[in-house]
């Protein structure tokens, strides 16, 4: 092995999983939310983003504690200590969630392609005919490539993304103490949907469902000791960090278009065309090819871990015995889950974008509640050991659930 793919096989060891759940979150919640906040709220609501990402982090670290301490998956976890019914209940949740967020990604896949490539057929067929063919083209690479190659196409989609992305943002106008204001004191706009864009804005910060996915790409790596959890916090506060760094710049770039369209093509042109206005042509294309990247990665993402939640939680709720993640990948249930995701939501997909995106992400938001929960009755001392959590991890989770209930009673 040569010295560069050495470094390079090194630093995905380090850093890939964390560099997979960041890509996987941020092109379906960062590009499509971040930049309808960002147009409607201004850099006002800077502070969700950056909550949104600290948020993700302690639960999605208290996901790697559990999945090392037990070596199985938390919803292997929820079935044997709280029951199967919990398994169950969760089922109703999810499979309205995965048809919500594969429409969405479909939905956007083609927008950007269509954006890139335009179809004579017109933007909404072509929407629907990129999109297709860039799902089933995910479906194949997940199908066939394994999992080192998927994780090398992941890491190259959030390279391209994040500097993109930060690039663009470096280029418009800003007015800096109004952002960093906006950054470190939380107010919400008194505009129509101000606190439900914000909600989504914290939700779509990294992901929801898409966490879980997190201690299944452990495992496929091979981090299955407790040795192996200051290994899983680097690469969470690398991944969470370029999530914030990318939402932070999207809401930036977006709150120079404060009419933004919102009716699928329009999102990314709108801000495409902007720039191209005020930049140059060239950033035009620079920016629908990083939007582009975004967005297919997050589709890739979604397309290879959802479908091993799918068949880990069906398995759990009829009592079948867990099976690591390499097994779940390969059993009849996720193989047909992966072509669901991949087909039966395009149908969906011809919905207004800015009204499946709003939907997805405001929902994924309230998992975040329903995960701290489970964490703080799974990670106790007598099924953890030393990865229980400590005082500091219990207030943090305390403290992301605590944010739900108070935005539920207020």
């Amino acid at each position: 092995m040569s010295a560069t793919k050495a470094s390079s096989r090194s630093l995905l060891t380090l850093f890939g999983p964390g560099l997979l759940i960041a890509a996987t979150g941020v092109g379906a919640g960062d590009l499509a939310t971040a930049g309808f906040a960002g147009s409607k709220l201004g850099t006002a609501v800077l502070w969700a983003v950056l909550l949104g990402a600290v948020m993700k982090y302690v639960l999605t670290e208290g996901i790697a504690r559990w999945q090392v301490a037990t070596g199985q998956t938390l919803v292997a976890g929820v079935g044997q200590r709280l029951g199967r019914w919990a398994l169950w209940a969760f089922l109703l949740y999810l499979i309205p969630w995965t048809w919500i967020v594969a429409a969405a990604l479909i939905s956007a896949t083609g927008v950007a392609t269509q954006a890139l490539l335009p179809l004579p057929t017109g933007d909404t067929v072509g929407k629907v005919i990129w999109g297709s063919v860039w799902s089933l083209s995910c479906l194949a690479l997940v199908w066939r490539g394994g999992f080192r190659v998927f994780e090398r196409c992941m890491a190259v989609g959030i390279l391209i993304m994040v500097a993109v992305v930060v690039f663009t943002a470096a280029m418009v106008e800003i007015d800096l103490p109004v952002a960093f204001k906006g950054l470190l004191v939380p107010t919400v706009p008194s505009v129509e949907g101000g606190r439900a864009w914000t909600i989504a804005l914290i939700g779509g910060v990294g992901g929801t469902v898409t966490m879980l996915c997190y201690g299944y790409w452990l495992s496929q790596q091979g981090r299955r000791t407790p040795r192996d959890i200051q290994m899983c916090r680097i690469d969470l506060m690398a991944g969470y960090l370029m999530t914030a760094i990318f939402g932070i710049a999207m809401v930036i770039i977006a709150s120079n278009i404060p009419h933004l369209d919102g009716s699928g093509v329009g999102l990314l042109v709108s801000i495409a065309d902007t720039l191209g206005a005020q930049i140059g042509a060239w950033s035009r294309w620079v920016f629908l090819v990083g939007g582009w990247a975004a967005i297919v990665s997050s589709m890739l993402g979604v397309w290879q871990s959802v479908p091993m939640i799918l068949a880990d939680v069906i398995r759990g709720a009829l009592g079948r015995p867990p099976l690591q993640p390499d097994s779940l990948e390969r059993t009849s249930i996720a193989r047909w889950c992966l072509i669901g995701i991949a087909t039966l939501p395009v149908a969906q997909a011809i919905m207004r974008f800015e009204k499946v995106q709003l939907i997805y992400t405001v929902i994924g938001a309230y998992f975040l509640p329903m995960l701290a929960i489970v964490l703080l009755l799974l990670l106790r001392r007598s099924w953890t050991g030393t990865m229980a959590s400590h005082w500091l991890g219990r207030t943090a989770t305390m403290a992301v659930l605590g944010f739900f209930v108070w935005v539920a009673l207020t």
